[in-house]
Parts: structure tokens; sequence; C-alpha cells
């Protein structure tokens, strides 16, 4: 399942605080159980793909009127979020795993460990004093007085603390016990032609880019881009595509005017001055960037005023849907998915083994692509 813990997704409006991964590790295995049906049924498609499609037909499997969806069309969909499912349980049976010997070791039940090793000191290091602290930081967001919310505060604080506690001792378990996953996440084609690029036409690795200007996890996504580009250079390109979420007001006025920038030259400056400056989307903002990088305002106006790329902002969203694309920013590099602000280190994993496939004539095609120089500058 994409996790939105680094980007915006369905379920997240403005700035969501980054939250762990679940810290009920020790009833992993019920998680993992209602894991089972739905990965059952992903199973069951693709195995009836296989079988069904064994003559080199592509079967119809619905009809929505005369539109017809073909098995290769589901299982196109549905790549992704197979690869999620076994990607979640592996971790939750890893992490069982984990505890479970670790417990054993101490002579523990799995909550009795957890509990010493985590719950009880996390819960000790949340006070009223704060509580208090934290209260007064975010005095203005919460609205309300201290003593009204102060018990419910501090039992939110603690389960976040609690959380955390959890994710620190299970790291320390990792550690000690390396966990290695050998599935191997789907590598899909994404078409890139006519859209911004940067970088070396002719780079071993292609990293693409599903993102929304008003996400403030794309913006956060823009420094680690940007070392990227400085460690690898001409090895790197990067392309970006549009993926305005519904959900954010000024998502689609900006990527229309983006867009408009791009038939001046200017794309990238344009996308950097909207990336600095996310409080200002609104059209009347969005126009002062088009004097800040330098355009003809004249022609950006007449070029903004009729939502002149919508149709093809549009095709970028019904792409990234079909690819699993579901929140902001989603990379491909090389069409192997991560999706997120995620840390330097997660880009470099990818970037440095399809270097090494690269090295090994083991490459493989990493998108449509067709250029036009003014999307470089």
């Amino acid at each position: 399942m994409t996790t939105h813990r680094y980007g915006c997704g369905p379920r997240c409006r403005g700035v969501a605080e980054a939250a762990g991964r679940s810290g009920w590790v020790w009833l992993a295995s019920r998680a993992l159980l209602a894991t089972i049906p739905a990965l059952a049924w992903l199973v069951g498609v693709l195995g009836a793909a296989r079988v069904m499609a064994a003559d080199g037909s592509d079967p119809v499997v619905a009809t929505v009127g005369s539109h017809q969806i073909t098995q290769s069309e589901v299982d196109r969909r549905i790549r992704n979020k197979l690869y999620d499912l076994r990607k979640s349980a592996i971790d939750s049976m890893a992490d069982e795993y984990l505890l479970t010997e670790a417990a054993k070791h101490d002579h523990l039940s799995v909550a009795d460990y957890v509990n010493r090793n985590a719950d009880r000191t996390a819960k000790q290091e949340i006070t009223e004093t704060t509580a208090r602290d934290f209260y007064q930081q975010h005095k203005a967001e919460i609205g309300a007085p201290f003593d009204q919310i102060k018990s419910e505060l501090i039992a939110a604080l603690r389960r976040r603390e609690v959380e955390r506690a959890r994710e620190r001792l299970l790291e320390q378990l990792r550690q000690a016990e390396p966990v290695r996953i050998l599935l191997k996440a789907p590598r899909l084609e994404i078409a890139t032609a006519g859209h911004p690029e940067l970088g070396n036409r002719g780079a071993p690795v292609t990293l693409v880019e599903f993102g929304d200007f008003q996400c403030p996890f794309c913006e956060r996504s823009e420094a680690t881009l940007q070392k990227l580009r400085e460690k690898y250079g001409d090895k790197l390109r990067l392309v970006f595509l549009d993926f305005p979420l519904s959900f954010h007001a000024h998502a689609m006025d900006a990527a229309n005017a983006a867009r408009c920038a791009g038939e001046q030259g200017r794309f990238w400056p344009y996308h950097d001055l909207l990336f600095a400056g996310q409080k200002r989307l609104d059209p009347a903002g969005l126009k002062e960037a088009a004097k800040q990088a330098g355009l003809d305002t004249a022609k950006f106006d007449a070029c903004f005023k009729h939502d002149k790329y919508q149709d093809a902002i549009r095709k970028d969203i019904d792409q990234g849907e079909t690819l699993g694309v579901d929140g902001t920013p989603t990379f491909f590099i090389n069409g192997v998915r991560l999706v997120g602000a995620q840390p330097t280190s997660a880009f470099e994993k990818i970037i440095d083994r399809e270097l090494a496939r690269a090295q090994t004539g083991n490459g493989v095609p990493h998108g449509k692509t067709a250029h036009a120089e003014s999307d470089r500058r």
C-alpha cells in the first residue's frame, strides 16, 4: 500500500505531520491476515492472466458501454499494488520474527518486551511540562486553552512518542539481524516525450517525477534532486510530469502556468519560483512569478487565460494513475517507483544499482523520449 509519510496523497490535506509506521508490531500477524484476501485476489488475477493469455490473446474482462477493459490493462494497473502488498507483508513478518526472537531471548512475551524496551520509557518522557511546551509552539493551530485540552494532548503526545520508540527498537533489531528484501519492484515504462527535462539526453539513468506545485513534499524534494544532479552529473536525466491533486486549489493553475512558461523556454526557472513561493500560487501570484522569470507577460497571460494545457496535463494524470500514482511526489528511476520526499540515500541506492546495470550491459529502456530544446532551459 502506498505510504503518505513522505508525500501528499488522497488522505493528505496540506502539510501532514510525518508519522512513523504502526507500532503495534506484536500484532503484525493480524495485520498480515488482513492483507491476505486482497493479496490472494491480486495473485489470482495475475495467475489468471498467465493462463488465459497463453494463446497470445488479451481477453476482455469487462465492458463499460462499448468500451472494453482487457486483462493486460488490469494487470498494468495493479502491478505496483501487488508489489506493495507483498512488501508490506514481508515487512510485517520480518518485524514480527525479530520481536519474537528478541523477546524469547529475554524470556518475555512480545508485549512485555516492547513495553520494557520502548513503551514505558516513552510514556515517562511526556509530562505536563512537555505538553505545555508543545502547546506554546502550536497554540495558534490548537485554538483552545491548555487546561481544556491538557489530558488529550498528553495522551496524544505519549502515543506519538511510543510509536517513535517502537520504531527505534525495531531499527536496532534490524541492525543486529539485517533484513534482506529479495522481492523485485516492477519496472514500468513512462512516456516522457515532450516533457521538461534537465541533464544529458543519453544519460544511463532517467528520473521521472510526477509532481504538484502546491504539494509541500514536492517542494521538500527539490533540494534532494539538486544534490543528485550535482553528484551524478551527465549520468542522470530529470523529467517532470504534472500530477496536480484535486484538493490543492491552485495546483492545476500552477501546472498550466508552468507549461506557459515552457513555451518561452523558461519552464525550469519558473518551476523553481513556484516551489519557492507556494503560498502565492493564486492567479495573481502566478502572473507575478512570470514577471520574475523574465517572461513576455502578454504572451504568458494569453496562454494562461485560456487554460491552454489543461488537456495535456490531464493526460499526465491519466498516465500516472495507470502507473499506480496516487500521491505526490512519485518518482520513477529507470521505471522503478519511489514514493515521496525520501532521503537522498533512498534515491542513491536505486541510481547506483541502475548505473551498475548499465555498466554490465543489463540496462533496460527507461521511457519513450522525445526532446525539445526549450524544455531544457
